[in-house]
């Protein structure tokens, strides 16, 4: 029925706000399963995930495919994160069009110097905390939404430090109201997006083709390490990945580093190729075939 994508700078009161506002939700007249996706929901240290740009990276795309795998008209998904970046709010705004639900965004306004005296305050009673690098660059880097861009609107302000976070704070009590509130002709506030024709056709087959590709070729790339653990230095023979598949032919041994690195050009591939031609496969056994022949290919042999 909704996404609501919550952010604001580190520290700033957000993980709160999407507790009051869950449980705001429940305690109204709302029928829909509320749930709330953030890092802590895949143990994710914060501290590592923000380390460097790959890990933080790594993470928004954990978190974006969950979002993915659970938007429906049957549930209000709330996601809890930093999502400072507005290309990646607009992502999740893509996300929200292509499943034909509501969309908005509380934004926790506060001024940088208590979110810094908050992640003190964290750091000194032993809860999680960021380092002060990690603090400063994520407070740097912060892009505040703008009611103005279609992917930060409808947006509500909570202002923590000054008036708190409640389950009866201003921001929440409106934004209860625009997702509860029946969509009909009289009421213009509430936008329901629509998804485009082509989101429509493509949204499933996209997301279940990328599942399948990722799991399948990261099978493929296990079977080869395991493959080569086992020879401990001697000759490779093919490396069968199941019956009805092409062997892997590989005459040296290939380390770990380069294999991701063709497993992501392979991916990178085959997701422009689907953009102008047939879509990538979905299911497993297609995907392990494709990457085989390509690695085979790329390798120097040919099964």
């Amino acid at each position: 029925m909704a996404l609501v994508v919550i952010c604001g700078q580190p520290c700033s009161g957000k993980s709160t706000a999407a507790k009051c506002l869950a449980e705001a939700l429940n305690e109204s007249e709302c029928k829909q399963t509320v749930r709330i996706i953030d890092e802590t929901s895949f143990h994710l240290d914060r501290n590592q995930s923000y380390a460097n740009m790959p890990s933080e990276k790594n993470l928004r795309g954990v978190l974006r495919s969950e979002v993915d795998r659970s938007v429906s008209r049957d549930n209000i998904i709330i996601v809890d994160s930093l999502n400072s970046i507005k290309g990646y709010r607009y992502e999740l705004w893509c996300l929200a069009r292509a499943a034909g639900i509501r969309y908005c965004v509380l934004y926790c306004d506060v001024r940088e110097s208590q979110c810094r005296k908050w992640n003190e305050e964290r750091r000194e009673k032993g809860e999680a905390a960021y380092n002060d690098v990690i603090f400063e660059d994520l407070v740097r880097r912060f892009e505040k939404p703008d009611r103005r861009n279609r992917w930060d609107s409808p947006l509500f302000e909570l202002w923590a430090h000054n008036d708190g976070v409640e389950r009866s704070s201003i921001a929440i009590v409106d934004v209860v109201s625009y997702l509860t509130k029946k969509a009909d002709s009289k009421s213009r506030d509430v936008k329901i997006l629509e998804p485009t024709i082509a989101t429509q056709n493509t949204r499933f087959s996209e997301a279940n083709s990328l599942y399948e590709m990722d799991r399948a070729t990261q099978e493929v790339i296990n079977a080869i390490v395991e493959a080569q653990s086992q020879s401990i230095g001697g000759p490779l023979a093919s490396i069968s990945i199941g019956q009805g598949l092409p062997n892997i032919d590989i005459s040296r041994s290939v380390g770990l580093p380069e294999l991701r690195r063709l497993r992501r050009t392979f991916i990178k591939l085959t997701g422009q190729t689907s953009l102008s031609g047939r879509p990538p496969p979905s299911d497993s056994s297609s995907a392990k075939r494709m990457f085989v022949d390509y690695l085979n290919r790329e390798l120097g042999t040919i099964a």
